[in-house]
């Protein structure tokens, strides 16, 4: 480890020496590229630095410890070898942590989709719940919320929803997310006071950049249609509404929440390359689905990952068996409580893969 991080430490200087070339400065593609090496590199280095400092503090008091004649200096030495050595220790941990291997897209933002499940009307309202969930947690991290396409019901559900939240690593928050979401709770609709219980699947795609995805303009059938729904005044007034059909693999999306087909054009053709760059990166990665299943933050979009459970004011994350008792607030957005554990876990297990 410490090899690893001396050769981090070393790239961060040359990186900072080189953002300073004028040459470099003048070529503004390269001056971003390294920039943002330096920033990613420049928390492992100061931690490094600390780190370094508390092992030479500690070596330090144990020279005085070996050396000093003087027993109330030698005791001053042995608490400074005591917290230097915890100190040491904590940041070691801190370090190692930071030297897992990462996953290349979190620091993306992200493609969400929602689809009501079972439950008829109710599904669909739970799709407008999770739908005000996320756009509240888009909110107090200040991530931008966009609609791409909604097709909502008369009565305030959503049959399903597709939207991107950008911001700096949504994606590393957002990718617990995928999977199936239940809810039990008393439908408005139920006179008898029964509890039902329905389900509403969630996707989260990491935003494809160009880059990535190259789509064979041959390769695509775009079809208009007039936009369809409970409301809005340009709704089946004109044919706005796009749909894309991308041949080779048979995905179809499609965006219908602008008024300009070029923006809806624009809008469809962002979720079709990220479920590309989603479908082409699963099967890249055939040969680890087996690691990649065992832990938190797979996209298992059949697994059943959280219950809301209403009349117990609870909400359940099947994966860590962790239960919070603060529903209505989880629902308006306060979902870091439980995102950050599912982090913990998740880091948790890969430094138990990375010792085996």
């Amino acid at each position: 480890m410490l090899e690893k991080l001396e050769k981090i430490k070393r790239r961060h200087i040359e990186l900072g020496e080189r953002l300073s070339d004028p040459a470099v400065i003048a070529d503004q593609g390269l001056f971003r590229e390294l920039a943002k090496e330096h920033a990613s590199l420049g928390e492992i280095a100061a931690v490094y630095d600390e780190y370094r400092a508390a092992l030479d503090s500690a070596d330090e008091a144990k020279a005085l410890i070996e050396e000093s004649d003087d027993p109330e200096m030698r005791e001053l030495a042995r608490e400074e070898l005591r917290s230097s050595g915890e100190k040491a220790e904590r940041l070691e941990e801190e370090l190692r942590i930071m030297l897992l291997p990462k996953d290349p897209n979190d620091e993306r933002s992200v493609i969400v989709e929602i689809r009501a499940g079972i439950g008829g009307d109710e599904a669909a309202l739970f799709g407008a719940t999770l739908f005000r969930m996320y756009s509240r947690y888009a909110e107090r991290h200040n991530f931008k919320l966009e609609v791409i396409d909604m097709n909502d019901t008369e009565i305030g559900g959503v049959k399903e929803a597709v939207f991107q939240i950008s911001g700096k690593a949504a994606y590393s928050r957002m990718k617990f997310e995928s999977g199936v979401h239940r809810v039990q709770r008393v439908p408005e609709t139920e006179s008898q006071g029964r509890i039902h219980t329905s389900a509403a699947t969630v996707a989260v795609l990491p935003e494809a950049e160009d880059v990535d995805v190259e789509i064979n303009p041959n390769d695509i059938r775009v079809d208009t249609y007039r936009s369809s729904g409970a409301g809005g005044q340009h709704v089946n007034k004109t044919s706005s509404a796009i749909r894309i059909t991308h041949i080779p693999t048979g995905i179809v999306v499609q965006s219908q929440d602008e008024r300009s087909q070029i923006q809806n054009r624009e809008k469809a053709m962002r979720v079709l390359k990220s479920r590309l760059y989603d479908l082409y990166s699963s099967q890249a990665h055939d040969a680890e689905a087996d690691a990649r299943r065992a832990m938190v933050g797979s996209g298992d979009r059949s697994a059943k990952i959280r219950t809301y459970n209403f009349p117990q004011s609870r909400v359940t994350d099947h994966r860590i068996g962790l239960t919070l008792y603060k529903l209505e607030a989880f629902i308006d957005g306060d979902m870091d409580e439980m995102i950050d554990a599912l982090i913990l876990d998740e880091r948790m297990k890969l430094l138990q893969a990375e010792t085996e």
